[in-house]
């Protein structure tokens, strides 16, 4: 059999690759050692408009599509690189420009897209609740024109190297739904803000230098 290796996609890839190579195994295996985040790769992707691919254009993005977010991802790893340490500014995007508000989205996005922000943390799991995310415990009760957030969760990464974090939380509770799908809803935090006002992030140490937290 023979194989066509042109998805249509050679263009990203190659640009993709050669920003990569501006950073060799060394450099990948130095920040490995030193269980440190790749700063300056990430900011090198950021300058370069891929950590905005999947931002449309009116707000200062590249207004690609998924498939194309993939095949940046996918030639960090090829080039050995790790995508994990960016890949949160990709999946996270869709949250806040599909489900957040027009002044949200203006707010927000166009700096992301520069690099002023980084979106790269999103606050699901819990440390008690298991696969069930309807069953979330972290709670948001409206005080006067504030929400108050309580509660617990885990494996939360890159959240020391973001400045805003999608986090899940019930605004009503479970035995007060119709379906246990309902009554939840999505925050943008200010990660610095919230460190200000009683949110702690704990480091979880574990062998792939994730930074997870």
């Amino acid at each position: 059999m023979i194989h066509d290796r042109s998805d249509g996609y050679q263009d990203i890839r190659d640009a993709v690759r050669a920003l990569c190579a501006e950073f060799p195994d060394e450099y990948h295996r130095r920040i490995d050692e030193a269980r440190a985040y790749p700063e300056e790769f990430v900011d090198a992707l950021t300058k370069a408009g891929w950590m905005a691919a999947l931002i449309p254009e009116e707000y200062g993005g590249s207004g690609l599509g998924l498939t194309e977010a993939s095949v940046i991802m996918e030639e960090i790893n090829r080039a050995g690189g790790n995508s994990g340490a960016c890949h949160g500014q990709m999946y996270n995007m869709n949250t806040l420009i599909r489900h957040g508000s027009e002044e949200q989205r203006r707010k927000y996005l166009p700096r992301i897209a520069s690099g002023e922000l980084r979106l790269q943390s999103m606050g699901v799991t819990e440390p008690t609740t298991g696969t069930d995310t309807t069953r979330i415990k972290t709670t948001a009760v409206r005080k006067g024109d504030r929400y108050v957030i309580n509660g617990q969760k885990v494996w939360i990464s890159r959240v020391q190297h973001s400045d805003l974090m999608i986090l899940l939380a019930r605004t009503t509770p479970l035995s007060e739904v119709g379906k246990k799908t309902e009554g939840m809803s999505i925050f943008i935090v200010d990660v610095k803000e919230a460190m200000k006002s009683g949110m702690e992030v704990r480091p979880i140490p574990n062998m792939v230098n994730h930074e997870t937290n």
